[in-house]
């Protein structure tokens, strides 16, 4: 098998499918699909609004690998924030206090920010392109 060739359509898979994943937090919060989100106060507080508007719009941005560097910047930041601000004071073990998906998409969408979006994305298009 082949690395070089394979490594770039796996890096497309993974940013498309953690965007997808964080794309249904957002979701949760804001039209309660495909359920609400358990513990989500109706209506949201002004900050979770912002959480689930950037888990949409920046989901959608990386599902398509568009603005993939920038988008993927703004949501690693989001979950590390999320993290100590909802997880961390609940305690110091992410098993224990719920937040190893804070620390897995904070980190994969810190990793995509460097590594770039992958060849199936609409930013590799573009970049063709010009």
């Amino acid at each position: 098998m082949n690395s070089a060739v394979w490594a770039p359509r796996v890096l497309s898979l993974l940013r498309i499918i953690a965007a997808l994943l964080f794309m249904e937090h957002g979701l949760m919060k804001l039209v309660h699909f495909p359920a609400p989100q358990p513990g989500a106060p109706d209506p949201l507080p002004p900050l979770l609004l912002a959480a689930a508007c950037i888990e949409v719009v920046g989901g959608g941005l990386i599902a398509a690998g568009l603005f993939t560097r920038l988008a993927a910047f703004i949501c690693s930041g989001q979950m590390a924030i999320a993290y100590f601000m909802a997880h961390g004071s609940q305690g110091f073990w992410p098993a224990l206090n719920g937040g190893e998906a804070a620390i897995l998409f904070c980190f994969v969408f810190l990793y995509l920010v460097f590594a770039g979006p992958g060849v199936w994305s609409v930013d590799a298009i573009v970049r063709k392109k010009t």
